[in-house]
């Protein structure tokens, strides 16, 4: 039978949405449907051939969470494995990060067992850091003692995540802080914990974040040479704080942000574009306004990037021409 012209209406605005990462507006469309209309479209969404349709399916399934939405997202893991194919592939990706949206405990245990069956091979290190991300959500202490196990089975670079995810559920905020500042620990340890923290930083662990930022002081000229580990590792740091500029940029200490101002001038002239970017970016809230003749000097030519450069720089000046000023 023939969806109705309304239905597949709603259904092709959803693959849509999902399609072009709009998951606001995804999401709205499926609680505005309800849960009675929407789960039994979703789940026979889940059918389609069509792999955006399939994505969609798992995408709203989490938006409706609950014990039926996990159960049915379970199996269809189970066939989308199967497949050995990319559409498969794409399709379990979006499980997962639906499965990460649902509180209920079957949940996490799908999520661990699709850990499980990934370390029996050698994974891909994309895969385990969705997987770190989801249980991260789904955080509670019974599971360190799988992700223990798992990552004990797993050799880098893909245990970077999961050692991270460990880090995180086994350590409180201030035995975080102390870790970090250990110089003992590896730096591929600690940009574990950062991947992992995009994914949500609780405001618990914004406290943490002083002894991070002192961790990519020191290593600031490295990282502008673009060095292994230590780029890396500022780079994360970099993207954590730009995604949650607002929150945690104004209680770090003024310490912290005078040692991100610093950070943020040598960086600007990284070797990396990717990382000067950000560098230039960060200088917008933590900088002075003599800040922006550094950002022009390293203004790249390409238009698009140049944008981002000249906003931070005429942000900087504005603080300047009404009186403002930034980090001491």
């Amino acid at each position: 039978m023939t969806p109705r012209p309304d239905v597949m209406q709603w259904r092709q605005e959803l693959v849509d949405a999902c399609r072009f990462g709009e998951e606001a507006r995804a999401g709205v469309l499926v609680t505005q449907l309800g849960a009675r209309k929407a789960k039994p479209l979703l789940e026979e969404m889940l059918t389609h051939p069509d792999a955006l349709v399939r994505q969609a399916a798992a995408f709203g399934l989490g938006v409706l969470g609950g014990a039926a939405s996990a159960r049915r997202l379970e199996q269809q893991l189970a066939i989308e494995e199967a497949r050995g194919d990319t559409d498969g592939e794409s399709v379990v990706e979006a499980i997962i990060q639906a499965l990460g949206h649902i509180t209920e405990s079957g949940a996490r245990t799908t999520l661990v067992r699709r850990l499980a069956r990934l370390v029996t091979r050698k994974p891909d290190p994309g895969d385990v850091s969705e997987l770190a991300h989801a249980l991260w959500r789904r955080r509670h202490p019974d599971l360190i003692p799988s992700v223990r196990h798992n990552l004990e089975r797993l050799g880098p670079p893909a245990s970077r995540p999961l050692h991270g995810l460990l880090m995180l559920l086994e350590k409180s905020p201030e035995e975080l802080r102390q870790w970090a500042l250990d110089p003992s620990i590896p730096v591929v340890h600690k940009t574990g914990v950062l991947t992992v923290l995009e994914e949500e930083l609780p405001e618990s662990l914004v406290s943490a974040l002083p002894s991070f930022i002192s961790v990519a002081h020191s290593l600031s000229g490295a990282a502008a040479r673009q060095q292994g580990e230590a780029s890396y590792y500022c780079d994360r740091l970099l993207i954590l704080l730009l995604l949650h500029e607002e929150r945690v940029l104004p209680a770090l200490p003024s310490e912290s942000r005078a040692e991100l101002r610093d950070l943020a001038r040598t960086l600007v002239a990284a070797t990396a574009l990717n990382c000067s970017l950000r560098a230039a970016s960060l200088l917008k809230f933590v900088g002075q306004p003599e800040d922006a003749d550094i950002i022009e000097a390293h203004r790249p030519t390409e238009p698009v990037l140049a944008k981002v450069f000249d906003d931070a720089s005429r942000a900087l000046r504005n603080h300047a021409s009404s009186g403002e000023r930034g980090t001491p």
